[in-house]
């Protein structure tokens, strides 16, 4: 007698696959733009460092976000004042921002018409290009620009590791510098970096800033921010509608519920905008070319979605 072979079990469908649906079948989770307080600029992936695990991908040699020009972001600067806008807060990521040629004028635009800005930055190189002009803006328009110092761990081996040799020391020259001119500085970390416990790394941090004599408070989660790793391999639940209430969490406290990105695409002729800063390849969250476009709800249809907003409970502005 022959037995039959057993039939394959039959797979679950993909996560993250339909932006109305999760897997289950139940309703996902859409956040809605309640309004626009932080506008981000991606200035291009290119970056002196290639890091081992970096959110964007940046490196030498990805310019698959090209540099965004001055132009760009003076004509969405024109449409937050033609339509009034309530944004609070400008934001310049990358890549590295200050390998963009244009990051003087960008800054001098952005700071001229009154808004705080923030600039993400690892404080090497193309930074302290710029030094003279930097120092000369943050004197004309004192109290509006901080810069967000890339140091992933507060030990120098870990922290090269992921961005190269020597990369510590030198992010903390640039960071000393910023701080003999007066610039409000504040750190990024990574909270899982090492596998410590949160109160271990911010302690880890404050002896790093008591020994070299820099004045910020490790306890602060505005002045050192540490952000959770983003693996890609990990499972990560799908969010749904009922998760906000299971989780005792608000839309309102994700960054889409207050953010968005502008990035030129390689090639592309024209900008488009994004739904954070996070998803800068996936189409399904290019929103359209202008803000008024890019103000309808999103679908939290991705796994960064998950494990770094709703529940790693991040957010890249202050």
């Amino acid at each position: 007698m022959t037995i039959p072979a057993a039939l394959p079990a039959e797979r679950p469908p993909a996560k993250f696959r339909d932006p109305a649906r999760t897997a289950k079948g139940e309703r996902r989770a859409a956040v809605a733009l309640g309004a626009l307080r932080t506008l981000w600029f991606n200035t291009g992936t290119l970056c002196n460092l290639a890091c081992a695990n970096c959110y964007i991908e940046s490196s030498p040699r990805n310019d698959a976000l090209a540099y965004l020009p001055a132009a760009d972001v003076a004509g969405y600067l024109d449409e937050i004042r033609r339509d009034g806008l309530p944004v609070e807060e400008i934001g310049f990521t990358g890549g590295e921002p200050f390998m963009n040629p244009d990051m003087p004028a960008m800054l001098e635009d952005v700071l001229g018409r009154g808004f705080r800005t923030l600039v993400l930055t690892n404080a090497m190189r193309p930074m302290m290009r710029h030094k003279d002009r930097l120092a000369a803006l943050n004197a004309a328009h004192p109290g509006l620009l901080t810069l967000r110092v890339s140091l992933d761990h507060y030990g120098p081996a870990l922290h090269d590791l992921e961005r190269g040799r020597g990369t510590f020391e030198k992010t903390m020259q640039g960071m000393a510098w910023l701080m003999e001119q007066g610039f409000a500085v504040n750190v990024a970390g990574r909270a899982a970096f090492g596998h410590e416990p949160e109160a271990v790394l911010r302690a880890g941090y404050a002896r790093l800033f008591a020994a070299r004599g820099i004045p910020l408070d490790a306890s602060d989660p505005v002045a050192l921010m540490l952000f959770p790793e983003m693996d890609p391999e990990a499972d990560v639940p799908e969010i749904t509608e009922a998760c906000w209430g299971i989780l005792g969490k608000s839309p309102d406290s994700v960054m889409c519920a207050s953010s968005r990105m502008v990035v030129r695409r390689r090639d592309a002729r024209a900008p488009t905008v994004l739904a954070c800063t996070l998803l800068a390849y996936d189409p399904q969250f290019e929103l359209g070319t202008t803000l008024a476009e890019a103000s309808r709800p999103v679908p939290l249809n991705h796994p960064h979605c998950a494990r770094f907003c709703v529940l790693g409970g991040a957010a890249c502005s202050r």
